[in-house]
């Protein structure tokens, strides 16, 4: 029999006190307006920024875990083999998979809620329909997406966004510049869809990571994610720690790139378009090679390229 999206859930006690907030609601208008992050590891997450971010806000601020989904249904294990110790002839622990609803507080103590984890591989449609019912039964009234992806941008620049929206209106102050793509689907783009179609506001940042640094970290792209989702939201996040990273790993990235003529060539190059597009489109966020934007082959290509990376380091 087909599991009910419901029942990929277990809501823990810590989620009552959102239960009862929410069922004491008159009507959809005086609801909270509580906010749900959701931040899930895995190929649209290039140099794991989004999953940082996650790890960031749960390790600065109070938070404690209100609900968790089944792993066990929803994760390869095989694609993305779970740790396990081993101790000279025996086993002694497995890190299992978890995908986790985590309830925290900002900086001025107002409540928000973070999904974490890895991106579910398989039923994608049932582990939308159970997101979807989380965001009824506990209130949520906007659901804001992470995820990062490889582009043909150089660190030297300010990181940019791609900003998306089942309303229009929630990204007012974001351009639009890319046309019609067909890319690779992730579950968080259809959890965004699914929740438009059910009438609930959701939206998402995507940050724009070098690609020669997609399968490394960069900081700068955790903190330029929290950042927006602070003007999107309204929410204080904590960046401080982050700031301080980002400019210590950018220090490092220049003296690798210094070491070789070839790197540095690419780097300057890449430094002229993005100079040559903001100047040309003064006050956008967009960018391009040779000043424009890169078409959907281009972009087609280069997430084709990430994923096959992916592909090839899980079976390494």
């Amino acid at each position: 029999m087909a599991q009910l999206p419901e029942e990929l859930v277990e809501l823990l006690p810590d989620a009552e006190p959102f239960l009862a907030a929410e069922a004491e609601v008159g009507a959809p208008e005086h609801r909270r307006g509580l906010v749900l992050l959701h931040a899930l590891s895995g190929d649209f997450d290039a140099a794991s920024s989004a999953a940082l971010a996650a790890g960031h806000l749960l390790e600065t601020l109070p938070h404690r875990t209100i609900a968790r989904l089944d792993a066990d249904l929803l994760v390869d294990y095989r694609a993305r083999r779970p740790r396990m110790s081993f101790s000279g002839d025996r086993y002694e622990s497995f890190d299992a998979p978890e995908i986790l609803l985590s309830a925290l507080e900002d900086d001025s103590g107002e409540p928000f809620l973070l999904l974490h984890g890895p991106e579910p591989d398989y039923r994608w449609e049932a582990f939308t329909g159970a997101v979807t019912s989380l965001v009824e039964e506990l209130g949520v009234t906007s659901v804001v997406a992470l995820q990062a992806i490889p582009m043909p941008v150089p660190h030297t620049r300010p990181v940019t966004v791609t900003a998306h929206a089942t309303r229009r209106s929630l990204i007012e102050s974001y351009p639009v510049y890319w046309g019609d793509l067909r890319i690779p689907g992730s579950a968080s783009a259809l959890l965004e869809l699914r929740l438009g179609e059910a009438g609930v506001d959701a939206l998402g940042v995507a940050a724009h990571v070098p690609h020669y640094l997609a399968q490394a970290t960069f900081p700068a792209a955790t903190l330029t994610l929290l950042e927006h989702v602070g003007r999107l939201t309204g929410l204080l996040l904590p960046t401080e720690t982050l700031r301080e990273a980002a400019q210590q790993h950018r220090t490092e990235v220049d003296e690798q790139i210094a070491r070789s003529s070839d790197n540095t060539a690419v780097v300057a190059a890449l430094e002229q378009q993005y100079d040559q597009f903001t100047a040309a489109r003064e006050g956008s966020d967009l960018l391009g090679s040779v000043g424009e934007v890169p078409s959907g082959d281009e972009i087609g290509a280069e997430f084709e390229r990430f994923l096959a990376e992916q592909d090839r380091r899980q079976g390494d």
